[in-house]
C-alpha cells in the first residue's frame, strides 16, 4: 500500500512538476480571492458557548430589562469639579457628545435629580426636579448630596469628588438583536430535537443575515467610538479623560487583533528571512521555504473567508504559528535534500528530490499528525474561542503538510540541481555536538536534573490558579487599562453582577369564597371590579413589604468587600425618603410611581423591577482589580446567603450577569487543561506506537517532551501567573510541537543505527545531522513565538514567552534526555 502511494505520488507529482504548479496556482488564486471575506471578531459573543445555560438566562433577563451599550467617559478636570470652568467644560463636552449619531442619551452630574439641594417642597420638586444644570441650585449643597447619594456616589462621581463620569447610552440595533435571538433559538433546536430540511435552510439564511448585521453593527460602533475619541481630544488640554465601556473594549480588541495579525505575520516573516539567510546563505533556500509559507497562509486565509470562520483574540496568532510550523517542516526537507546531494553528487535532480520526499514523508506526516493532535486537543475545551483555535490550526497544519510535499518539491525540480560544495566542518552551530558529548559523559546527571525539575514543576503545578483580573489583560499604557483601572478603583467597580428576586403572588385584602357568598350580588360585583382594578394598576405593586425585602438584599450586597456600587429600587426610594424625612408607605409609593416624570421613572424604576414578572432586579459591580478576589467563592456565598440568611426560596433567586459568565469561563480552565493534556498525550502515544511499533520507543519519545510543558506550568504556579484562555493552550501545543523533535530524532537514529550497530557512534552522527535540523527548527519556533511580546494583549505575551521557554527546554531534553534514554534502554536490539 505504501509503495503504491509512493509510486502514485512520483508519477502524478514529481514527473509533472509544471502541471502541479499550474494546479497549485489555480488553487491559491481561488482561495486568494476569498481572503476578501477574512473577518475579525472580538465581540463578547465570540468568547461564549451558545449552549451555556447561564448565557441563556442572561439573555432572557436582558429581554425583560433592555438597555443599549454603555460607554463611560471619565472626566477629571484640573480645576475643582464644581467650579464654573469645570462645569462649563463638562456641559460643552456633553453637548458635543450628543451630536454623535449613535448616542441615545447621556447622563452626567449636570442631569442628576437633586432632592436635597433645594428649598422647594417634595411635591413641587416632582414637577420641576432641581439639577446642577439649573442656575438657581446651591453648588455646595449639590456637592454634598452627590457625594452622599445612594445612587450617584461611585456611579457618576468618585468618593473624593475629583472625578465624574458621563454615562453614554448608545442606540440599540433592534434588527441585530432580533436576528441573534432567532439564531440562538434555531441553534438550540438543532442541538436538541434537530432541524427539518426547511429549518436548516432557514438557519443558513439566518446565519448570513446575522453575520452581515453583526459586521455592520461593529463597523457602526467603530465609527461612533472613533468620533467620540475625536471629540474628547481637544478637552484633554485641561483635564484627564478616559473612555471605557464594552463597546470601546470590543472596538479596541478588534484593533488589537488586526495589529497583532500584521505585527506577528510581518515580524515572523522578517525574522524567518534572517534565520534562513544565517542558516543556508543561499537565495534558493531562502525563497523556497518562504514561498511554501506564503502559499499555506494565503490558502488558509481564503479558507477562513470562504467558510465564514472569524479570527478572535485567541486565534489572532494563527498566521504567525502557521509561518513558524511551515518553515520548520521546510527546513527539515531542505537539510535532508542538501545532505543527500552532498552524499550522492552524481544523482540527478529527480532522484534527489524523490529520495528526499520518500525519506521525509513518514516522519513529517507523523510530526504533522502529532502537532494536529496537540492543537486538536483544544477542541475538547469548554471555551468557544479555544475550540475554534484548535479547529483553525488543525486545518492549517493539514494545509502546511500538503504544501510542503507539493509545492516545495515541484519548485525544486523546476529550479534544477546546483553544484554541491565539498563538505566543510562548520562551527557556526556547534551546540548539538557539545550536547552529544555531554549526553555521553554526563547522561546520568542529566536524568537526575530532569527528575528534580519534574518534581519542582509538580509542586508549582499544584499552585496554579485561574483567578484573573480583566483589567490586567492589557498593557498599562493602553486606554483600556487606564480607563478600566480608574472606573474600578474610583467609580464602583467594573464587572456587573445581577440579582433577581421573585416575590410570591399575594392577594392581600382579597375576600374568601365564604365571605363573597355572604354578600349581595351587587356588593360581590363591586368587590370583584375593585380587585380587578388593583391588579391592572401597577402602582399598587409597590408595597412596603417588597421594598423592605429589596432593601435587605441591597444592604447585604453593599456590605460585601468585593462589591463596589449597588443599584436597585431601594436606591431611589431612599433618596425620596431622605427628601421627605420619613419612610414611604404604600400610598406614598403609589403616588411616587404615578407622579414622577416618565424620564425619571425610566431611569430610576423600570431597570429595577418587572411588575409583570413580579420580581425585582439589583445591579452590583465587582471591584475586579481586588487582589484577593475569588469570583467563584463570591457567587457561591451570595447564592447561599440569600437562601440561608435572608430566607428566600432557592427557586426565587437568580444570580446572573457578566461576572457569572466570566467566572464560568475561568472555572472551566482547569477542566479544559486536564482534558486537553489527556487527549494530546493519548493521541501522541498512539502515534508513537503506530510509527515505531514499540512501547519502549513510545515512552522514550514522550517523556522528554513532557518536561518542557511541565516546567513552564510549574513556573506559572510558582510565579503566580494565572491561567487564562490562552495560557491553558500552552501545554497541549508545546507537547504537540515539541514531540516532532523526538519523532525526527528517533526515526533517524533507527536508520543510522542499522548502518553502524553502535549506539555511541549513532548518537554523534544523529546530533551532527538531524540534531542540527532539530536545533534550527526549534530555534526558529522559539524566536517566532518571542515576537508575540509586541502584542497589546497580556495573555498573548505570556503565550509567546512561555511557549518559547517550553520549546527551549523541550529542545534541550530532545538532545540530551531522549538520547540518554536510548543509550540506557537500547531499544533497537
Amino acid at each position: 500500500m505504501t509503495s503504491l502511494i509512493a509510486q502514485t505520488y512520483d508519477n502524478m507529482v514529481l514527473r509533472h512538476p509544471i502541471l502541479v504548479l499550474v494546479v497549485l496556482f489555480s488553487v491559491v488564486v481561488f482561495f486568494g480571492y476569498h481572503t476578501k471575506d477574512f473577518r475579525l471578531d472580538a465581540s463578547a459573543d465570540s468568547l461564549l458557548l451558545d449552549d451555556d445555560e447561564d448565557l441563556k438566562t442572561f439573555r432572557k433577563i436582558h429581554q425583560r430589562y433592555p438597555s443599549g451599550d454603555l460607554l463611560v467617559v471619565t472626566y477629571s478636570p484640573d480645576k475643582d469639579l464644581f467650579s464654573d470652568q469645570a462645569l462649563e467644560t463638562l456641559r460643552l463636552l456633553r453637548e458635543d457628545l450628543r451630536k454623535v449619531a449613535g448616542v441615545d442619551s447621556i447622563f452626567t452630574i449636570l442631569d442628576a435629580p437633586l432632592l436635597k439641594s433645594s428649598d422647594k417642597s417634595f411635591t413641587e420638586m416632582i414637577t420641576d426636579i432641581p439639577s446642577l444644570d439649573k442656575p438657581d441650585i446651591d453648588r455646595g449643597r449639590a456637592r454634598e448630596e452627590l457625594l452622599n447619594s445612594p445612587i450617584y456616589r461611585e456611579l457618576i462621581i468618585s468618593v473624593d469628588g475629583r472625578t465624574t463620569a458621563l454615562l453614554i447610552e448608545l442606540a440599540e440595533d433592534e434588527r441585530y438583536n432580533s436576528l441573534r435571538r432567532s439564531r440562538s433559538e434555531m441553534l438550540a433546536k438543532r442541538r436538541g430535537s434537530g432541524l427539518t430540511d426547511e429549518e436548516a435552510q432557514t438557519l443558513n439564511s439566518l446565519e448570513s443575515e446575522y453575520i452581515a448585521a453583526r459586521d455592520g453593527r461593529g463597523e457602526q460602533r467603530h465609527l461612533e467610538v472613533a468620533q467620540i475619541r475625536d471629540i474628547l481630544e481637544p478637552y484633554r488640554a485641561h483635564s484627564q479623560l478616559y473612555l471605557g465601556g464594552v463597546a470601546m473594549i470590543t472596538d479596541d480588541m478588534v484593533t488589537f487583533v488586526r495589529n497583532d495579525l500584521t505585527v506577528f505575520g510581518g515580524g515572523v516573516l522578517a525574522f524567518l528571512i534572517i534565520v534562513l539567510t544565517v542558516i543556508f546563505r543561499k537565495l534558493r533556500w531562502i525563497v523556497l521555504p518562504l514561498l511554501s509559507c506564503l502559499y499555506a497562509v494565503l490558502m488558509m486565509m481564503g479558507v477562513l473567508g470562504l467558510i465564514g470562520w472569524n479570527v478572535t483574540v485567541i486565534s489572532s496568532n494563527f498566521l504567525a504559528l502557521m509561518l513558524i510550523i511551515t518553515i520548520s517542516m521546510n527546513i527539515h526537507l531542505t537539510v535532508r535534500y542538501r545532505q543527500l546531494r552532498r552524499d550522492h553528487p552524481d544523482d540527478d535532480q529527480l532522484a534527489l528530490v524523490k529520495a528526499t520526499t520518500h525519506k521525509m514523508v513518514k516522519p513529517c506526516l507523523y510530526t504533522a499528525l502529532t502537532t494536529i493532535i496537540g492543537f486538536g486537543s483544544l477542541m475538547v475545551s469548554d471555551i468557544k474561542p479555544v475550540i475554534d483555535f484548535g479547529w483553525m490550526m488543525s486545518a492549517g497544519l493539514a494545509a502546511t503538510f500538503a504544501t510542503s510535499f507539493l509545492l516545495f518539491p515541484t519548485l525544486l525540480l523546476v529550479m534544477g540541481k546546483t553544484k554541491a560544495k565539498p563538505p566543510v566542518e562548520s562551527s557556526r552551530f556547534a551546540l548539538p555536538g557539545h550536547l552529544a558529548r555531554l549526553t555521553e559523559t554526563q547522561g546520568n546527571r542529566i536524568l537526575l536534573l530532569a527528575v528534580m525539575l519534574t518534581a519542582a514543576s509538580a509542586v508549582g503545578i499544584s499552585q496554579l490558579r485561574v483567578e484573573n483580573s480583566f483589567v490586567n489583560y492589557f498593557k498599562s499604557g493602553t486606554e483600556i487599562y487606564q480607563g478600566l483601572k480608574l472606573i474600578d478603583e474610583k467609580l464602583g467597580g467594573t464587572t456587573p453582577v445581577e440579582i433577581l428576586i421573585k416575590f410570591e403572588d399575594e392577594d392581600e385584602g382579597a375576600l374568601t369564597p365564604e365571605e363573597l357568598a355572604e354578600m349581595s350580588e351587587y356588593e360581590r360585583e363591586l368587590e370583584l371590579e375593585f380587585a380587578a382594578s388593583l391588579a391592572e394598576s401597577p402602582e399598587y405593586w409597590f408595597t412596603p413589604d417588597k421594598i423592605q425585602r429589596i432593601k435587605e438584599v441591597h444592604d447585604y450586597l453593599d456590605e460585601l468587600p468585593e462589591i463596589g456600587k449597588v443599584l436597585s429600587l431601594a436606591s431611589g426610594v431612599r433618596v425620596a425618603e431622605e427628601a421627605i424625612g420619613e419612610e414611604l408607605d404604600g400610598m406614598m409609593l403609589a403616588l411616587l410611581y404615578t407622579k414622577v416624570p416618565v424620564t425619571v421613572r425610566e431611569a430610576m424604576i423600570d431597570p429595577y423591577v418587572s411588575i409583570a414578572d413580579n420580581e425585582a432586579r439589583l445591579l452590583a459591580r465587582v471591584v475586579d482589580s481586588k487582589p484577593d478576589l475569588r469570583r467563584g467563592q463570591l457567587l457561591e456565598k451570595i447564592n447561599r446567603d440569600l437562601v440561608e440568611k435572608l430566607e428566600f426560596d432557592a427557586q426565587d433567586v437568580t444570580v446572573s450577569g457578566l461576572l457569572v459568565l466570566y467566572n464560568n469561563m475561568l472555572q472551566s480552565l482547569f477542566s479544559s487543561q486536564i482534558k486537553t493534556i489527556g487527549v494530546v498525550m493519548l493521541g501522541i502515544a498512539i502515534m508513537f506506537l503506530v510509527l515505531f511499533r514499540s512501547v519502549t520507543l513510545a515512552i522514550i519519545g514522550i517523556l522528554p517532551n513532557l518536561l518542557g510543558a511541565a516546567v513552564v506550568l510549574g513556573v506559572m504556579g510558582w510565579a503566580k501567573i494565572p491561567m487564562d484562555m490562552m495560557t491553558i493552550t500552552i501545554a497541549a501545543i508545546t507537547i504537540g510541537i515539541a514531540v516532532d523533535n523526538g519523532i525526527h530524532y528517533i526515526y533517524r537514529f533507527r536508520e543510522e543505527y542499522a548502518l553502524t550497530n553502535s549506539y555511541a557512534e549513532t548518537l554523534h552522527i544523529c546530533h551532527s545531522n538531524i540534531g542540527k535540523a532539530v536545533f534550527y527548527t526549534t530555534m526558529t519556533i522559539i524566536c517566532g513565538f518571542s515576537i508575540l511580546v509586541f502584542s497589546n494583549f497580556i495573555p498573548t505575551i505570556y503565550f509567546g514567552v512561555l511557549i518559547a521557554a517550553a520549546m527551549f527546554i523541550a529542545l534541550m531534553a530532545a538532545l540530551t534526555v531522549l538520547p540518554k534514554l536510548i543509550l540506557l534502554w537500547k531499544p533497537f536490539g
